[in-house]
């Protein structure tokens, strides 16, 4: 199989964006830096904010990205993989505006829960990810019942993600008994598995120290971006 080049349509947010690379990364199968992949980021941090766009009527991030994509392809690159769950709200825009293949997060995510014989999985994601249901229908796909949060909880989650970890807040430690109460409510509805399902959520769950139940979709996403290269997986 051909080896090829990844593109990541980047800066949704800047970190979330090295955290995928980093992913990649270790979970390549390499033993020189000739062995890994190459991959083509634009990490673009003029793509407006998608949960303003979907729920606020803010602006469209599509002609944004699609100056990311053809950026990439411009520069080589043969598939692309994005870092942020909410963006796929405009999968199919931004697909019918490439050439080249973009890898679907979600459903990656979804697949990987069905393969782990997951029949309900909790989705912790951004207001508008949540509202728009596209988690609902991948996993109604993979024949998994999805359950959410209460108000309260979610205004948590959206703290972590746009205070703690976009923002850079400190403290974030402070958080743990009300994310530890989110886990015990999730689990008494019938939740295994807990998606991260927004791309700042693996980096504040690191930083809680709380991976237990979790599924990383930025780590789905790396490993399948490492096999459609063309490229081996290190053994998890």
């Amino acid at each position: 199989m051909k080896k090829k080049t990844i593109g990541i349509i980047g800066g949704m947010g800047p970190l979330a964006t090295c955290d995928l690379m980093e992913k990649i990364i270790r979970n390549t199968r390499a033993a020189t830096d000739q062995e890994h992949i190459h991959i083509i980021t634009d990490c673009n941090t003029c793509i407006p904010d998608r949960t303003k766009a979907i729920l606020e009527g803010g602006t469209d991030p599509v002609p944004e990205m699609v100056k990311s994509i053809k950026r990439l392809q411009e520069g080589g690159a043969d598939l692309l993989i994005m870092p942020c769950n909410t963006a796929h709200y405009f999968y199919d825009r931004l697909q019918a505006a490439a050439d080249i293949p973009i890898l679907h997060m979600l459903r990656e995510t979804a697949k990987t829960l069905h393969r782990k014989q997951t029949a309900c999985a909790a989705v912790f994601a951004t207001d508008g990810t949540v509202r728009t249901g596209i988690y609902d229908r991948v996993l109604k796909e993979q024949g998994i019942r999805a359950v959410y949060p209460t108000p309260d909880q979610q205004k948590l989650l959206m703290c972590l993600i746009y205070d703690y970890v976009k923002s850079g807040k400190p403290g974030i430690r402070m958080q743990k008994p009300y994310v530890r109460e989110l886990l015990e409510t999730m689990y008494s509805l019938g939740a295994q598995k807990m998606i991260l399902g927004c791309t700042e959520l693996p980096i504040a769950f690191d930083l809680l120290g709380m991976k237990q139940d979790t599924v990383d979709p930025t780590l789905v996403l790396a490993r399948a971006a490492v096999t459609a290269a063309g490229y081996e997986t290190v053994s998890l």
